[in-house]
């Protein structure tokens, strides 16, 4: 009787799990076909949308006819339709992300590379926007200039690629090999001899900005330019048997070693000039520093490339910088005075630029009121810097150090052995958000299975509130000319009524990539699990 007890209560738990299974698969299904079906434009999407289609936005706001490629958009969509392809075998994702991928290459510079967005009206379009929208974005500087060429700028290029890269994979359809090569061939003909990449390629000095040269040819290690692009080649070298690979990223990962400052600012600048590799500026807001949370960023990948190699030159100049984040800390009543959180125990609080001449703090504030009338300056007041970069890090060294002491207790002779760099080989396709829950997965909490799939509205739609919207466009007066002494938006996301940057809204609803890229990973995580 017990056992016949036991048997129904597992043959009642599988149907129950194989119900939650099928209610799950529908959900994603109908979620896929509204997004593919009505969101899309052409296999390419934007980050979200008001019900009706009337506005949409990537960072910032969009026309119906463009793709966004910065995430979570285009490349993630891709992603997570062949994740949900693995985990339900059915051909309907796949097929969809062969469109995704197709708008991808329909997008990719005759370079190889991708810039942040593109119009499928025309590139006049794409020209006009850069003019109007983009002109008038107050704090998003990189997109008041068009250029016409591609960046590594957001991960915009490396995910297109690395998602070209597991689709012919899957298939070894060779349609998306010849986007796959043309971009490999993007990233090694855009490396410089000493090892970095620059923001923007084929490069391009046509934009100096309140007198300062055009920023976009440095050496960048910012949004990790060339961390990613080392993963990148890295992957194709693990999976295409690309020999030919190994030397550019072995000279790419010397020269991010090499590009620590010596003491007493031993860290890592977030970009640099070519000729003699040291600090320069970006945008307004990015002044030529060296920057306490790239040090800090730059000390794990350091730690990285040493289990990646064995190679010990990558975990020398660690102590020195973990130094010097330490000689940076302000004092801890500052903490208070700013209205920041308390600390927690063995955390220290750095401002996150100093000057790479004399080691003085560098605070960011911004005046006027649009990018007509605006400018971003910096002092060495602490108080009232902008809310949209901060002027602050914080770290904890001992986590640092003990991080430092794992590595070296690992056996380099044996780390070389294992090392992935050893050989190329050639592999299969790999699941994605779930092998991975990294970057924006990382950063969104999981829903409930249950809640996601009641949520699904009668049309398919999983509504959500906004993260942001913006002013829509309108031209700045031709009288307002004059910069502005104004400090009503020295510390707000968004300037006056001109500034079409995007700003926080809780009161708009929509459709929104995001929210359908996450919910689809914890549905397809729930299946996996039921397996």
């Amino acid at each position: 009787m017990k056992r016949l007890s036991l048997l129904l209560v597992i043959l009642l738990t599988f149907l129950s799990m194989s119900a939650g299974d099928k209610e799950a698969k529908q959900t994603m299904r109908r979620a896929t076909q509204y997004m593919m079906d009505v969101a899309s434009y052409k296999g390419g999407f934007v980050w979200s949308y008001l019900p009706d289609y009337s506005r949409q936005w990537g960072e910032l706001e969009a026309w119906r006819t463009m793709v966004w490629l910065q995430s979570p958009s285009t490349p993630d969509v891709g992603q997570v339709l062949l994740d949900a392809y693995h985990a339900t075998g059915d051909e309907y994702y796949y097929e969809s992300a062969c469109k995704v991928a197709r708008c991808i290459m329909h997008g990719q510079k005759p370079s190889g590379g991708w810039n942040y967005m593109f119009d499928y009206e025309s590139e006049e379009t794409t020209k006009k926007w850069y003019a109007t929208i983009g002109r008038q974005a107050w704090r998003l500087e990189e997109f008041q200039h068009y250029y016409g060429n591609a960046t590594f700028d957001d991960e915009a290029t490396m995910h297109c690629a690395e998602f070209l890269l597991r689709i012919y994979l899957e298939k070894k359809n060779a349609e998306f090999y010849v986007g796959l090569q043309k971009a490999i061939g993007f990233f090694l003909q855009s490396q410089y001899d000493n090892g970095g990449w620059p923001q923007r390629y084929p490069l391009m000095y046509d934009h100096p900005f309140r007198g300062k040269a055009d920023y976009s040819s440095f050496v960048t290690i910012n949004d990790d330019v060339m961390p990613r692009n080392i993963e990148f080649l890295i992957q194709c070298y693990r999976s295409l048997g690309m020999k030919e690979l190994k030397e550019p990223i072995l000279k790419a990962m010397h020269c991010l070693r090499d590009l620590q400052q010596p003491l007493p600012l031993a860290g890592w600048a977030d970009q640099y000039s070519v000729k003699d590799l040291k600090p320069a500026h970006a945008r307004s807001y990015e002044p030529r520093a060296v920057n306490t949370g790239t040090t800090v960023a730059m000390i794990r990948q350091m730690i990285h490339f040493y289990q990646l190699t064995g190679d010990k030159s990558f975990l020398k100049g660690i102590p020195n910088a973990i130094r010097f984040l330490e000689s940076v800390q302000l004092p801890s009543d500052m903490v208070a005075q700013l209205g920041r959180r308390p600390l927690g125990e063995g955390d220290i609080f750095m401002p996150r630029f100093l000057n790479p001449d004399s080691g003085k703090p560098m605070y960011v504030h911004r005046k006027g009121s649009n990018v007509v009338n605006g400018q971003y300056y910096t002092d060495s007041i602490p108080t009232g810097t902008i809310a949209h970069y901060s002027s602050f890090m914080t770290t904890n060294p001992t986590m640092l150090r003990k991080a430092l002491e794992e590595a070296e207790a690992l056996d380099a002779k044996q780390l070389e052995q294992d090392s992935p760099l050893r050989e190329a080989a050639i592999s299969g396709p790999q699941d994605y958000y779930y092998r991975q829950p990294s970057g924006m997965a990382r950063r969104m909490p999981m829903p409930g299975v249950d809640k996601i799939i009641s949520s699904l509205d009668s049309e398919g739609r999983w509504l959500t509130v906004f993260n942001q919207i913006s002013n829509p466009y309108k031209p700045v007066p031709a009288t307002m000319t004059a910069d502005s002494e104004d400090r009503q938006y020295a510390q707000t996301m968004v300037g006056d009524e001109y500034d079409t940057s995007p700003y926080a809204n809780s009161s708009v609803k929509g459709i929104s990539t995001r929210t359908y890229i996450w919910n689809m990973v914890a549905l397809i995580n729930s299946i996996r699990k039921n397996k």
